[in-house]
């Protein structure tokens, strides 16, 4: 039986690191962006070389109107969300330092990163709940992409960490409230990873790798986050809802 798997800002950096591994794992993707179809028609076409079904679906996570609107036409498309893959996120426009961000800032980000997938997951999660009525062997689960930024304080980019932490918070609310349906929760919280978010602090993480900044000394990439995430969706992590797995090649381990 084919799964289907949502993923929002599906078309570069993390988000199509997943959907990359996702279709090679055999999943027919729903792929969000902000871009017209035609921008993103690369990114669409390499998906495609794996043999699934790829399906565009442009909206901004952070309107209702958009949140609505995918999710109708994605399960007219599919006939389901299997899988729901909290990605899309923005940085803050400028990181300042949180004794001069601004309101709009704060806003901007929160809007996109924390009350947007929210309220997508309560929206999916009602649709889930109805399949599993219907199909009680079906799979589903949410996977939430977060950051280390979730437990990391960087005081010029308040706004980001605040956000990112909101996200752990759902991954364990949205486990609790849909444990009774047998609907995992999971939350993948990578770290640095390279990506054209980071291309503009590159020289700094290089420097900071150098100097023991986490046990595997590189650079994340998207696959790795990929690879972690095809395993939840895949239906091996039956008994770990709520659990976190950090992508951050040892940057969150204490050490002496």
């Amino acid at each position: 039986m084919s799964r289907s798997a949502f993923i929002t800002g599906g078309t570069r950096g993390i988000g199509f690191g997943i959907a990359i591994e996702l279709a090679k794992a055999g999943f027919n993707l729903a792929i969000n962006g902000l871009r017209d179809e035609v921008q993103v028609k690369s990114a669409l076409l390499e998906l495609r070389k794996y043999g699934v079904e790829v399906a565009y679906f442009k909206g901004d996570v952070s309107k209702k109107a958009d949140r609505m609107q995918m999710v109708e036409a994605i399960i007219n498309r599919f006939g389901k969300i299997n899988i729901l893959i909290n990605n899309a996120g923005i940085a803050p426009l400028e990181r300042k330092d949180i004794l001069d961000a601004t309101e709009e800032s704060f806003e901007n980000v929160l809007d996109v990163n924390l009350q947007g997938p929210y309220f997508l997951t309560q929206l999916v999660a009602k649709n889930m709940i109805d399949q599993k009525n219907l199909f009680h062997d079906e799979f589903f689960c949410i996977i939430n992409i977060s950051s280390v930024s979730a437990t990391t304080a960087s005081v010029n980019r308040g706004e980001y960490c605040i956000s990112k932490a909101g996200i752990a918070m759902a991954t364990k609310l949205w486990a609790a409230r849909l444990g009774e349906f047998d609907i995992p929760v999971y939350e993948i919280q990578p770290g640095i990873i390279r990506t054209d978010m980071t291309i503009d602090v590159q020289e700094k993480y290089d420097y900071l790798f150098r100097n023991g900044l986490a046990i595997q000394s590189r650079w994340g990439t998207p696959e790795d986050v990929g690879k972690v995430a095809v395993v939840m969706a895949s239906e091996n992590m039956p008994y770990s809802t709520g659990q976190v797995v950090s992508v951050d090649g040892g940057m969150s381990v204490l050490r002496l």
